[in-house]
């Protein structure tokens, strides 16, 4: 009964928490129609959040923050940072935004990253621990919570029209609220604690061979992910507005990227069931090859102008498909991991993974600029075909 209570609280305030992360992207439109911020602020804005995660994990894994603490605590108090930082944009001017004004947004929404590295992988650490057989599925839960709290912001966005203080506002209060609510979970019988801890215990990862391609294989798969969920609304508006409207173009884009989202956290509870009686590694590859064929198909139907439809189709089966491989890479750790050394390692993974996000959240409407969305979107598919030869030796010495 504890286990069950305990992670619906956790995963109720996993989605909260990472509703923070695309707050920002999600009211672009609105946020840079009053302030008048160009592409580069924009672009600033979105891997604000990435860098100030990398940040954050890296600290948390090189401290043992993670595995040295409480890890319910260590959760809220990042969430409620969290919320704070994305709630001070609340406080910025009205009107056409100052450099001086760009650089206190891009700071809060990198403190918000930096902060919710002690959300996301620190919640992955409190999911496996409440079980080793169906580890795959309790992850799982909690990506899936991840995407379904990545969505939520367009829907809220959605909701309050072009007032983008409304999404903002929103979005902080829950995820505090979220952050609280996680001090009343227990902790799962695998918990391991660590008394002291030195950051050469990390340099296990390059000695265990399978720690070492679950790594690689997370990296190929998050070359493609935020990158997609950042930009894929972005490219859809601009395609489906040489066929409509731009208001309706924007509007449809908006509503298939929150569909597409939400796909993949449902398939992220699939996969972890697939993933806990077939085997992990086999859905990371299934994942990952499926992903990339639905990247070059949705490239290929905006290069073509193919019906508005057959776009959106192909975008949502690609949003199922981007995300279930990333709770098993993380579960494959947990299980082949030092138990005291499991938050640590966690974190440094996410911390890697987002370091490659945030370069190619940043460039990819650079390259877009010079190559088009369709031929950006494309070149986005070579991460998980490079991750699939990494599972595939994973595989190997798994079964060894």
């Amino acid at each position: 009964m504890q286990k069950t209570a305990s992670l619906w609280v956790l995963t109720l305030a996993e989605v909260a928490g990472m509703s923070l992360w695309f707050t920002s992207s999600a009211v672009l439109g609105s946020l840079s129609a009053e302030t008048g911020i160009g592409a580069a602020a924009q672009a600033a804005l979105a891997s604000a959040v990435q860098a100030g995660f990398v940040l954050g994990a890296l600290v948390i894994a090189f401290t043992g923050l993670a595995d040295r603490f409480d890890a319910r605590r260590v959760f809220a108090v990042s969430a409620i940072i969290a919320a704070a930082a994305t709630a001070s944009l609340l406080l910025l001017p009205g009107g056409q935004w100052s450099g001086l004004t760009i650089l206190c947004a891009v700071i809060s929404r990198g403190v918000a990253g930096a902060a919710l590295a002690g959300v996301y992988p620190v919640g992955m650490r409190l999911a496996a621990a409440w079980g080793v057989k169906d580890r795959g599925f309790l992850v799982g839960l909690l990506v899936g919570a991840l995407t379904l709290g990545s969505a939520l912001p367009h829907l809220v966005a959605l909701g309050g029209g072009s007032d983008w203080r409304f999404t903002v506002m929103v979005t902080s209060l829950v995820a505090a609220l979220g952050g609280g609510a996680v001090l009343s979970t227990g902790l799962g019988p695998h918990f391991g604690r660590l008394g002291r801890f030195h950051p050469r215990a990390l340099s296990v990862v390059w000695r265990d061979s399978r720690l070492r391609r679950a790594y690689l294989g997370y990296f190929g798969h998050m070359w493609e992910l935020y990158a997609m969920w950042a930009w894929l609304g972005v490219a859809l508006a601009a395609g489906f507005a040489q066929q409509m409207a731009q208001t309706e173009a924007a509007h449809i884009a908006g509503v298939t990227v929150f569909v597409a989202i939400t796909a993949g956290g449902a398939a992220c509870l699939i996969g972890g069931r697939i993933a806990d009686r077939y085997g992990k590694a086999e859905v990371t590859i299934a994942a990952m090859g499926l992903s990339a064929t639905m990247a070059l198909a949705t490239a290929t139907a905006l290069a073509l102008s193919a019906p508005v439809s057959v776009t959106v189709v192909c975008a949502v089966i690609w949003g199922f498909a981007v995300i279930p491989d990333s709770p098993q890479f993380s579960a494959i750790v947990a299980d082949v991991a030092p138990p005291e050394l499991t938050g640590s390692l966690l974190t440094l993974q996410t911390a890697l993974g987002f370091l490659l996000t945030a370069l190619t959240v940043q460039a990819s409407p650079t390259v877009a600029a010079a190559i088009g969305w369709p031929a950006t979107l494309a070149l986005l598919a070579v991460g998980p075909i490079l991750g699939v030869f990494a599972m595939l030796q994973l595989r190997l010495d798994l079964r060894a």
